[in-house]
């Protein structure tokens, strides 16, 4: 037996299982932010698929806070409906609806993936209709090479901004969503004010450790404000740069952890990398489960629940992680792209007595008398 399939409670919300489907951005909303049926079967399907929770996509606050075109919004009430839509649909298969709340900052202004993940440009107005739009972020260093050059953000703009979270978190609320997640990981807005590579204000909100810590605190104590003293509030991080000497370190991260929970962060979603390139790039070796140490450390160090994420592929690593003590619960990303049925399969291969009484009733009876034909052969 494994604690993996244990339910787990945080503040008012109890999730069936320790599995999370991770957020993972699809770049399939119409050009105005809003969700499409692609969100809703997508979704879906990974709802009924056996997870404890689903957690959508990175979805912007700000129009001008895309990553590009196709980011899901939730920075106008038209929003809304179409996102409650899918958080019903999420709670009606015993899951938790959860959404993760982002600003790219700097990072902004870009093509899709498929499109070469180019800094938009001519081309793109060509043969898209997508402008370019202006950037900003902590200190005017472009992202990388080539990337337009952001503008500083003044206080006042700062102020404008958080009250694009606090906005973007009511309409969650509204939206009917259980868990947010603040996204202040790989190369977003907020990682940009943390990381030391991106950060060279000398205000208070730069300089040293606290300085650059202190606008994603106050973002953040903003939400849990406005956020029901029910409802759990996650913050995702990139617990290392990891790209070069003087970045963001694992140490930082500790620090940092500590003072999400004084402020009222219940969770905190331990990733890695982007400050300077792709979502998670940086120069660890890649290995199923490499990010999880940082989790570790972080429960261990800073007090607060954490969720291990980083190539989990197998359910014999998740249940390890978990029963071990390294993560209260684990986010599974690209495999459950591949089978979106993989908490439900995991189950059952680990707990092989249970049959398929755990899958979904409309499929679960068919694959459990199949499971019996196959006995008898």
């Amino acid at each position: 037996m494994t604690a993996l399939f244990e339910p787990y409670t945080l503040r008012g919300v109890t999730l069936k299982n320790r599995v999370v489907v991770s957020p993972m951005c699809t770049y399939g909303a119409a050009s105005d932010g809003i969700v499409t049926d692609w969100h809703f079967v997508h979704y879906g399907r990974l709802a009924i698929g056996g997870a404890g929770m689903v957690m959508l996509e990175a979805t912007s606050i700000e129009a001008r806070g895309r990553h590009c075109y196709s980011d899901l919004g939730i920075w106008g009430d038209e929003h809304v409906a179409p996102l409650r839509r899918i958080a019903q649909f999420i709670k009606a298969q015993n899951c938790v609806p959860a959404l993760q709340l982002q600003h790219a900052g700097r990072k902004a202004s870009a093509g899709r993936p498929w499109h070469g993940a180019k800094w938009l440009g001519d081309e793109d107005v060509r043969l898209r209709g997508e402008h370019p739009w202006p950037v900003f972020g902590p200190s005017p260093v472009p992202y990388t090479a080539g990337a337009p050059v952001p503008s500083e953000l003044g206080e006042d703009e700062m102020r404008e901004v958080k009250a694009s979270w606090v906005a973007a978190a009511k309409r969650a609320l509204q939206a009917g969503f259980d868990v947010i997640e603040v996204h202040a990981a790989h190369g977003y807005l907020l990682n940009q004010f943390l990381s030391p590579l991106s950060n060279f204000r000398t205000d208070r909100y730069g300089g040293d450790l606290a300085g650059r810590m202190r606008w994603p605190l106050e973002v953040v104590e903003a939400v849990r404000a406005v956020w029901p003293h029910d409802k759990p509030l996650f913050v995702r991080v990139s617990s290392v740069d990891g790209v070069e000497e003087g970045g963001w370190t694992l140490d930082d991260t500790v620090v940092f952890a500590r003072e999400l929970k004084a402020v009222g962060v219940d969770l905190v979603d331990c990733s890695s990398g982007g400050i300077g390139g792709a979502a998670t790039m940086n120069r660890l070796a890649r290995s199923p489960g490499f990010q999880v140490p940082f989790s570790h450390r972080v429960r261990t160090e800073a007090g607060v629940p954490t969720i291990a994420v980083g190539l989990i592929m197998t359910p014999e690593l998740a249940a390890e992680i978990v029963d071990e003590g390294r993560g209260d619960l684990v986010a599974i990303g690209r495999e459950v792209l591949v089978d979106p049925n993989w908490p439900c399969a995991a189950r059952t291969q680990l707990e092989a007595e249970r049959g398929f009484t755990d899958w979904p009733s409309p499929t679960g009876w068919w694959l459990e008398k199949r499971a019996q034909i196959l006995k008898s052969m």
